[in-house]
């Protein structure tokens, strides 16, 4: 049964959305902020949170799973395993924090401000 299993479709097919997520959790752990809508934010809060805990376990098959995740961008893994995980061994969740910026102007669609807490 598919109870409590609705993911954000963000108007994409499955092909576009996985893209498009995959980006955006590299970004982030890149640039560790990224300004982006609320609902990409939202739909992109959870795979991040999903890959810290992954790097927080810093074994192999951690890390090629996450370099499945992130479709085998090596710098993006090697920051997640030894800069952003260290950084949270303490922390049991919650690695990351949206932030309201307000409307953008040009269609009023909500921006927010998504980076590690």
């Amino acid at each position: 049964m598919r109870h409590q299993k609705t993911r954000h479709k963000l108007s994409r097919d499955p092909a576009h959305r996985k893209a498009l997520l995959r980006n955006l959790s590299k970004e982030v752990i890149e640039h560790e902020r990224i300004t982006t809508t609320e609902a990409k934010a939202k739909a992109a809060k959870p795979e991040i949170e999903k890959l810290i805990t992954l790097a927080k376990r810093g074994d192999l098959h951690a890390r090629r799973q996450a370099l499945s995740a992130l479709g085998q961008d090596k710098f993006a893994v090697h920051k997640l395993f030894e800069v952003v995980a260290p950084r949270y061994a303490e922390r049991p969740g919650g690695y990351t924090r949206i932030v309201k910026l307000g409307p953008r102007q040009s269609d009023s669609t909500e921006m927010v401000l998504l980076e590690f807490v």
